[in-house]
């Protein structure tokens, strides 16, 4: 068993936050990833916990999903951590262009934050006595970074790889492309000498070449109709929903639903649905996955 360095620290988060990974150097100490705006309270205590009195330096994203950076407001409002963010999103941050960002788009909370810094693929950062290369990853976000650590072989893989699949392609809902994107991704992490992966969510997990064939079988299997990704967006975003409320009203769900452009956009071009067909869809889909339950007018979170 790959054990991690003694100043590295996994924060194994719920669905609704991304896993967080605290670096605790000599003379630094490094967040990746914020989790969750509802969640803020919480990540700031396992940080605060862990840091045993120091401060939190920097925050890094690996990228602007609300569950990857919703609680950058708070750590920076008790700490003051300078933060670093994809240099492409920098202008969309710094003007908080909510048409622009992620968060409007799929119905989700972000408080806004400030941007200190960027990063580039490309890029070796020394962060809490550990080098990392900074890689793009694009596919279920335009403008994801993953992180590796080649002394340690150490990867953080955030939404590209799953120890079962990835995260949503969500450009190709809005028809910019993200299935060649995330295979090329794929093939990338296959190059690297990884021996422990930290993914975005879900446990860490050493056996990447099994991983790797899974997402690639996911992903063939999505890029042969696109109808599948958006489907699978669909019952992902109500799960989500679910994890942050814990209940909804049944005759909410297709306004909720709806109301999100990224959604809408994917019925467009993939659907081609109501919102009322597309939320009775979703509805049973989770139902019948035990992912969800309907108790009278309610359907609450479940499984």
């Amino acid at each position: 068993m790959n054990t991690l360095p003694s100043s590295i620290h996994v924060f194994e988060r719920g669905w609704l936050s991304s896993n967080n990974v605290l670096v605790v150097g000599r003379h630094d100490t490094v967040l990746f990833d914020s989790g969750y705006l509802t969640h803020a309270p919480q990540t700031l205590e396992l940080v605060r916990h862990a840091l045993a009195g120091r401060r939190l330096d920097r925050l890094y994203n690996t990228h602007l999903h609300s569950d990857h950076c919703g609680g950058n407001a708070t750590l920076q409002a008790h700490f003051g951590c300078d933060t670093f963010i994809p240099a492409a999103e920098e202008e969309k941050v710094r003007h908080w262009d909510e048409d622009k960002l992620t968060f409007k788009a799929t119905g989700q909370q972000c408080a806004r934050f400030t941007v200190d810094g960027v990063v580039n693929p490309g890029d070796v950062l020394k962060l809490g006595d550990v080098e990392w290369q900074v890689l793009g990853a694009p596919g279920h976000h335009a403008h994801s970074v993953i992180y590796y650590a080649p002394e340690h072989k150490l990867l953080l893989s955030a939404d590209a790889l799953w120890q079962n699949g990835f995260g949503v392609i969500f450009p190709e809902l809005e028809g910019d492309g993200g299935f060649a994107e995330a295979r090329a991704t794929l093939d990338l992490i296959a190059t690297l000498d990884v021996k422990l992966v930290v993914p975005g969510h879900g446990a860490m997990f050493e056996d990447i070449g099994p991983a790797l064939d899974r997402a690639r079988r996911r992903l063939d299997f999505l890029s042969a109709d696109p109808v599948r990704n958006a489907e699978y967006a669909v019952k992902v975003m109500l799960k989500f929903l679910l994890l942050e409320r814990q209940q909804i009203k049944v005759a909410d769900v297709a306004g909720l639903l709806g109301n999100m452009p990224v959604l809408a956009e994917a019925s467009r071009r993939h659907l081609h649905k109501t919102p009322e067909e597309i939320g009775a869809w979703a509805i049973k889909q989770l139902t019948r996955a035990c992912a969800a339950r309907i108790d009278g007018e309610l359907l609450l979170n479940d499984g």
